[in-house]
């Protein structure tokens, strides 16, 4: 095998043309819940299973689903080398407020040490960067150090919906020997981590119904009740005095953590004054009493509510009272949480609380389970070894507060360990205006990629 010196050549001569790429993926607006995207969603998993192809990959498929398609290919021609299935999703969020961008989030653009665009570090960035370390090994190389799958899927920013019908219909398809995640981060880029640890998620809408139309609120008002204001009765009852979630039995499966993961999590460099400076510096920081801001994110549930809407919104004055009100709600879980007894449980709340004067509808539109991964398996020590070359620091461990909702189905339906190895920064501002891709650290994620996959191999010698 040709030593990784030459690989790691090739990648540091060949920067341009990674960014390069990453530039052309970043201008697609691949947006998974939007409708009028859905040529974009398609353009998008052409345009990578193009990529598979000048990487030698086999068996490209775009494969269908009730949503948007998976891509998948392969190499499966390393005798006596581990096989090793890559996943990552093309989809973005979508770039609203786009008067809160400094350039146009499909415009890619590099100001100082980033790259900016909506999806460029969640997860394009992960995306290409891998692509690049499997270009440097067929380059440089001997060809690839061990067997490859990658599944990249278009609806993780939507809760992968239809993720869980195409595992259990590919069983044979993704069989492997580990998981590597790139959705992931490593936090800092001066005290890198590795992520073990995902909150799960439970996702709804809430409806409120009251009269048929929107009424004339002077003469209706004070005499028909108002489903506007009996949702906003209802989001403000779902949280205690002392920041607690307060729907019934929700702490019931939550266990506390041991002291040494707590001393863990509060020594990591990233504290809470970087996560209200990341947060775009509201007030002062909020949460559940007696826990730290990181442990309010990674290893604590929540609830918040990602929209509203109800009546007139537009410009000016409208004097209506609403015929509805809506919420979307969402609440991140974790491990020993389900999202069936917490579905269960925001029910429970509504028909407990919900006065007869209107009548609710609860939807959930998505759910995955929390996970934490084994950090003694051969893929994290792959990962750890691989960064602290790259970084100069041996990473520390941290838990992530999102969700992907892949790492529980790969471990429940296929018992497949999963590694969490993927570059994005605390400070990248993803979901947001301005997302960005420390570009520094993209190389560097690139070339930790090609170890990671080196340490694989020499691992079955």
């Amino acid at each position: 095998m040709t030593a990784i010196r030459d690989v790691v050549s090739y990648i540091n001569a060949h920067k341009n043309k990674s960014l390069e790429r990453l530039i052309d993926l970043c201008e697609i607006p691949s947006i998974s819940t939007l409708p009028d995207h859905e040529s974009d969603m398609r353009q998008a998993a052409e345009w990578l299973a193009n990529e598979m192809q000048s990487l030698g990959m086999e068996s490209i498929k775009i494969i269908p689903t009730d949503g948007h398609p998976v891509v998948y290919g392969d190499y499966l021609n390393i005798e006596d080398r581990p096989t090793v299935l890559i996943y990552g999703h093309y989809d973005v969020q979508p770039a609203d407020p786009i008067e809160e961008w400094s350039s146009s989030p499909f415009v890619p653009t590099i100001r100082g040490d980033n790259l900016y665009a909506r999806g460029a570090s969640d997860m394009k960035g992960q995306i290409m960067g891998v692509f690049s370390a499997l270009d440097a090994w067929k380059n440089a190389g001997d060809g690839f150090p061990l067997n490859i799958k990658i599944i990249l899927e278009g609806e993780e920013e939507i809760g992968s919906p239809n993720l869980a019908g195409f595992v259990e219909s590919n069983r044979d398809l993704l069989y492997c020997d580990l998981c590597m995640n790139a959705d992931s981060s490593i936090g800092n880029v001066d005290y890198p981590a590795i992520v073990y640890g995902l909150r799960g998620l439970a996702y709804y809408e809430l409806w409120v119904y009251g009269p048929e139309t929107d009424l004339h609120s002077g003469m209706f008002g004070g005499a028909v009740h108002n489903p506007a204001i009996v949702l906003c009765e209802l989001i403000a009852g779902m949280h205690e005095a002392d920041g607690k979630v307060g729907l019934p039995l929700f702490y019931e499966n939550v266990e506390e953590i041991s002291e040494e993961e707590r001393l863990e999590i509060n020594q990591l460099t990233y504290d809470d004054q970087e996560l209200l400076s990341s947060a775009g510096n509201p007030p002062s920081l909020f949460g559940e009493f007696g826990y730290s801001a990181m442990e309010r994110v990674s290893v604590r549930p929540s609830l918040d509510v990602n929209g509203l809407y109800s009546g007139f919104i537009g410009s000016g004055s409208k004097t209506v009272l609403p015929s509805k009100a809506m919420a979307k709600l969402s609440m991140r879980l974790v491990p020993h949480q389900k999202p069936a007894e917490i579905s269960d449980s925001l029910r429970k709340y509504l028909s407990d609380n919900a006065p007869d004067t209107v009548r609710w509808e609860l939807k959930e539109l998505a759910h995955a389970s929390p996970v934490v991964v084994n950090r003694e398996s051969i893929g994290v020590r792959a990962a750890v070894d691989a960064i602290e070359y790259v970084f100069g620091v041996k990473p520390s461990f941290m838990r992530s507060g999102g969700t992907v909702p892949v790492v529980g189905m790969l471990s429940d339906m296929l018992e497949i360990e999963t590694v969490m190895l993927g570059f994005a920064l605390n400070d990248d501002g993803i979901h947001g205006p301005n997302e960005k891709l420390h570009l520094e650290t993209f190389h560097n994620g690139v070339e930790s990629y090609a170890h990671f996959f080196n340490n694989l191999a020499k691992s079955s010698n």
